[in-house]
């Protein structure tokens, strides 16, 4: 049995509580707990990392995506999400579907 996360939260005390499962809930997860520093997606591969910044960016979450230089053999830019509501966690659990 698979095991599926459910977060529900406010954003900046405004009273409305979303609530978020699955890799949507992980997401939220991983960016509170980067702080600062935030999370880019080399750091998850075989995630869908924008998808889930994109679905909590249309529950009004604000994430800022900063764009980051990286040399190497293919040099290029990458983008950093880090989570600039306050979100304030109302309840966060696993469940078995």
């Amino acid at each position: 049995m698979r095991t599926c996360r459910r977060v529900s939260f406010q954003i900046d005390t405004s009273g409305t509580i979303h609530t978020v499962t699955g890799r949507v809930a992980w997401a939220l997860q991983k960016l509170l707990s980067a702080g600062e520093s935030g999370i880019i997606t080399a750091a998850f591969p075989g995630t869908r990392l924008s998808e889930y910044v994109r679905l909590l960016r249309s529950k009004g979450v604000h994430i800022e995506t900063l764009r980051e230089r990286h040399g190497g053999e293919f040099p290029g830019t990458y983008g950093r999400y880090v989570l600039r509501s306050r979100i304030t966690v109302v309840s966060s659990r696993a469940t078995n579907p």
